[in-house]
């Protein structure tokens, strides 16, 4: 193992603990922005350790781009560790991002925001459960702030019908609120 190598490790949680307290992170994600740092920080070692060989020698190295095995147990260490300690939660992210986001998009787009970072399967049907109470009334307010009327013609309902759709509520909720709208 070499001096970088060593100096990487303390690195690697250290730049975990700074991403941490800034926001919070699922597992999956977090574990990716460490395997990028590492990747970063290894390929800038390894060219470094090419030009010196060049200025020595004018034989080329190839560059092998994958991490070691003793860097991902290290990730896989720190998360674990991580979580174990509590600073690393999947159920307080998901509840950040359904808090965070509840307001302005519908279930469908949350639970799939929560899919790409990584949240259990588990997790996800919680918060689906938890948005599906306040669904309705979120819909209507963000209604309410893009559109003040209620639509004249066919053109207009499938608009504003688009613009909900686009923000992650399902059909059903769509036509309540748009439905709800001619009523008011």
């Amino acid at each position: 193992m070499t001096t970088e190598d060593k100096a990487a490790k303390p690195n690697l949680r250290q730049k975990a603990l700074e991403y941490l307290a800034k926001r919070e992170y699922s597992a999956q994600e977090l574990q990716k922005k460490l395997l990028q740092l590492a990747q970063r920080h290894q390929h800038k070692s390894r060219l470094q350790q090419r030009e010196d060989e060049f200025a020595g020698d004018e034989s080329a190295v190839d560059i092998d781009e994958t991490l070691s095995a003793e860097t991902h147990a290290e990730i896989a260490q720190i998360i674990a560790d991580f979580q174990q300690k509590n600073w690393l939660s999947d159920q307080r992210f998901t509840e950040q991002i359904v808090h965070a986001r509840q307001s302005k998009f519908g279930t469908m787009k949350i639970a799939q925001e929560l899919k790409q970072k990584g949240v259990s399967d588990i997790l996800i049907s919680d918060a689906v459960q938890t948005l599906k109470q306040s669904e309705l009334e979120n819909a209507r307010a963000v209604w309410r702030k893009k559109f003040k009327h209620a639509p004249s013609d066919r053109n207009e309902w499938a608009k504003q019908a688009r613009f909900l759709q686009s923000r992650g509520y399902s059909f059903e909720i769509i036509k309540k609120v748009i439905s709800d709208s001619n009523e008011e």
